[in-house]
């Protein structure tokens, strides 16, 4: 698994986790919360690229993202679409939870931002996947306070 650092390039996840624990420990009193998200886009009726955002954000002060990108065959439906976008998001989310705990950040935030919301045709879907993430042990946020997959990972997924 690849992650894309806008100023660092590619970076495994080990690299990645390093750079995100880098950013907490220059300024540890501060606030932080670990966001991760996933959104897709289909292209050419063909296939899928699904794209998983790793953002570590200093609470009212900036932060700093990476994103890993997946091409998958086109996948009909638009529910399994989104339960692997969910998927995705807590397989990563799991990751880092684990490399967290070893490395002394146990309690940090991690928020698991969801590609759904009360409008549209994702209205239906919201409990079952939100349902997922609170079991799974992380924070759910839906649209409009997802932006870890609305704005972040949407934006590299086209």
């Amino acid at each position: 698994m690849l992650f894309i650092s806008p100023t660092k390039g590619k970076m495994t996840l080990e690299e990645t986790f390093d750079e995100v624990v880098s950013y907490i420990e220059q300024r540890p009193r501060e606030q932080y919360k670990l966001i991760i998200g996933t959104d897709s886009h289909v292209h050419l009726g063909s296939e899928v690229i699904f794209v998983t955002a790793v953002i570590i954000h200093r609470v009212g002060k900036g932060g700093r993202y990476f994103f890993c990108r997946d091409k998958q065959r086109f996948v009909e439906s638009f529910r399994q679409r989104i339960l692997f976008e969910t998927s995705l998001s807590l397989d990563v989310a799991s990751r880092f939870a684990g490399f967290l705990a070893e490395n002394g950040h146990a309690l940090l935030n991690v928020e698991i931002h969801l590609d759904v919301g009360e409008q549209g045709d994702t209205k239906e879907l919201i409990r079952e996947v939100v349902g997922m993430v609170i079991g799974s042990g992380f924070d759910a946020r839906i649209k409009p306070e997802s932006y870890g997959a609305s704005k972040v990972a949407d934006k590299y997924t086209k």
